[in-house]
């Protein structure tokens, strides 16, 4: 696509051309916030942080345990202040010189933001930030604990701003026509096994090369243009910005 500015310089319109940034889309997963000390979403011993996901989780157990959740969550929200973004986070923030860069995350980290990502969308919520548990609407920011006690302007408890497994991911809408328009695209960290997330890869456009960055690489179809890095986060975005220089 071919961009035309005009600029005026003493009395004179100059034209100037250029073309667009391409559409750099990244999918990233909880792989790219381990090397900063965070926990995956799912460790061998199907525990989180030593939670049994479904007790901290899910509406389920915000219903039967509302202190427990929170008790959970203001303990995640502490790894995350004390974390910092590493090299990967950093990597992808640097793109936007020369790329169009959206990054979906599934993480709920501000790694990305810290690191100097402007355009993040985060599918599962974001911790620093907390709603009412009646209306989801009404979201204010938080960096400390969640209480009980502690109300929304509707009189209801606050809950954390996280999409919790057997909830539906309403930012899901918006990512799709992002992935669709997408001029490259970028999986980092993740094993595409959550879904309504995993899914999106199935809007990428046939023509469009996917790079796909992890430690253990999951399964794309192979009927897409396919570049394997193999190897930690951190490294790999190191990879891929070597690579992208062809564009």
């Amino acid at each position: 696509m071919i961009v035309k500015s005009l600029v005026c310089t003493g009395g004179f319109a100059v034209l100037h051309l250029g073309m667009a940034k391409k559409k750099l889309v990244v999918l990233s997963g909880a792989g790219i916030s381990a090397e900063s000390g965070l926990k995956t979403f799912r460790d061998s011993d199907g525990l989180w942080e030593g939670y049994n996901i479904e007790d901290v989780a899910t509406p389920r157990a915000w219903r039967k345990d509302p202190g427990l959740v929170l008790e959970f969550y203001n303990y995640r929200r502490k790894n995350v202040l004390e974390a910092q973004p590493n090299a990967a986070h950093y990597g992808l923030a640097e793109l936007e010189k020369d790329f169009d860069v959206t990054i979906i995350t599934q993480n709920i980290d501000d790694l990305h933001e810290r690191a100097g990502s402007s355009n993040v969308l985060h599918l599962h919520g974001e911790i620093f930030k907390m709603r009412s548990e009646r209306n989801s609407s009404l979201i204010a920011e938080i960096k400390s604990d969640i209480k009980l006690g502690d109300v929304a302007a509707d009189g209801a408890q606050y809950r954390p701003h996280i999409v919790w497994f057997e909830e539906p991911v309403p930012k899901i809408e918006e990512a799709i026509p992002v992935v669709h328009n997408a001029d490259i695209f970028v999986v980092a960290g993740t094993s595409l096994v959550v879904y309504p997330a995993a899914g999106l890869v199935n809007y990428i456009k046939p023509e469009v090369p996917i790079y796909i960055i992890d430690k253990k690489i999951p399964y794309i179809s192979s009927k897409q243009k396919l570049t394997i890095i193999e190897m930690p986060a951190t490294e790999g975005v190191k990879q891929l910005k070597e690579l992208l220089k062809a564009f």
